[in-house]
């Protein structure tokens, strides 16, 4: 399937530019098992990357000159030049490219333009980072044309940097380190102060089970104020507490750390999921590596209350999908990703996923919601090339 991808992507890359790509790469969306918004507080993610990538044409210029196109989005080739790149200059789709390459050139890496095209099958507004796969994917083409020699975690720093500081998005690291640094068959344990990473096995199909995602069908957008008010209360709280960020606050400690808050109540609700967060992630990295898969079920739905009842940035779509699925017999189920929408995970026996299916889109119906878009997440390859 992949190579077919490949062929049609250079196909049309030919047809704008006027002649083949010098390769074609690929990086995925992600869904984030366990570990929400615990990246921005130096805490512990757990992602594991999806079938679901972008993928991106590109050949190497010297002139200075970035070309772009999605097929996607409607609309022409976008040509920009490298020296008018600047900071929140663009609130178009070609910010997430044009991004990667100010944030190589402006880290000292020589790229000299590009021609690129685009195309993605990741869910946009969903809650799977459509935007990293973006950018990861540009950044490991330009990685590999002008022989850059970043590793993996280096080109997620970056594209983490042209999201911050171009785009103009409070995002953590979690989303373009999945991109990057994915392996089939594995969740991801990473430790977002350090970057140390842990591949843990995560192969469900071959216990009965399977993961589905359940895209709501609403939209949120990072840039917009909520998350970057919830960083914002975070960074509140490690300042109250003294520490450099809520990972240091020990969850034997949580409740000398909340009494220490006194009245600030919504700092003190932040900080809780904070806290408990890190520990949930850490119990589902000892349940997986000791081979009680199941039992992380409830632990998923812990971690769903918390972003419901503390960090308060569930909907009724997202708590729907949650408490139908646990009626119709799912093993956990939480809210993913950024929340405001996007979509909710939903862990399940493989003889019950078609009844779990059903029952959830029959309460959508009912509810007059938007039909959810429901399909497995299998944990995939990371950003690599492809031709």
């Amino acid at each position: 399937m992949s190579e077919a991808v490949a062929e049609t992507v250079a196909g049309r890359f030919a047809e704008l530019y006027g002649s083949a790509p010098d390769g074609v790469w690929a990086a995925p969306g992600r869904v984030n098992l366990i570990g929400e918004h615990t990246d921005y507080n130096d805490g512990f993610v757990m992602p594991f990357a999806l079938p679901h990538q972008a993928v991106a044409a590109v050949s190497r210029r010297e002139d200075g000159v970035l070309r772009l196109h999605s097929a996607d989005v409607e609309g022409g080739v976008t040509e920009l030049h490298l020296d008018a790149l600047a900071p929140e200059s663009d609130k178009n789709w070609t910010a997430y490219p044009a991004g990667v390459v100010w944030a190589l050139r402006e880290a000292g890496h020589a790229v000299t333009g590009a021609d690129i095209h685009l195309a993605s099958t990741v869910p946009s507004g969903a809650g799977l980072s459509s935007s990293a796969a973006l950018e990861v994917v540009v950044a490991l083409a330009l990685n590999d044309l002008f022989s850059l020699g970043l590793r993996g975690w280096q080109l997620a720093r970056l594209c983490q940097r042209a999201e911050n500081v171009y785009v103009g998005a409070p995002v953590g690291i979690m989303d373009q380190t999945a991109s990057a640094c994915c392996e089939s068959g594995h969740a991801l344990f990473l430790d977002t102060r350090d970057l140390s990473q842990r591949q843990i096995p995560f192969d469900l199909a071959a216990e009965g089970m399977r993961l589905l995602v359940v895209d709501t069908q609403v939209k949120h957008s990072h840039s917009e104020g909520e998350y970057g008010k919830r960083r914002a209360g975070c960074e509140k709280g490690a300042a109250l507490l003294g520490v450099d960020a809520l990972r240091d606050i020990p969850y034997d400690g949580l409740d000398e750390a909340l009494a220490r808050l006194g009245d600030e109540e919504e700092v003190r609700r932040l900080v809780r999921h904070v806290v408990t967060e890190d520990e949930r992630v850490e119990r589902v990295v000892s349940l997986l590596e000791s081979g009680e898969t199941r039992a992380i079920g409830p632990v998923l739905v812990e971690g769903h209350a918390s972003l419901r009842d503390d960090f308060r940035i569930s909907c009724p779509e997202l708590d729907l999908v949650v408490d139908t699925a646990l009626t119709a017999g799912a093993l956990g189920a939480r809210m993913t990703g950024g929340g405001f929408g996007g979509s909710a995970i939903v862990l399940a026996e493989e003889a019950d996923v078609e009844a779990i299916t059903k029952a959830v889109r029959e309460a959508f119906a009912a509810a007059g919601f938007t039909t959810p878009r429901v399909f497995e997440a299998v944990p995939s390859p990371g950003a690599r090339r492809l031709h």
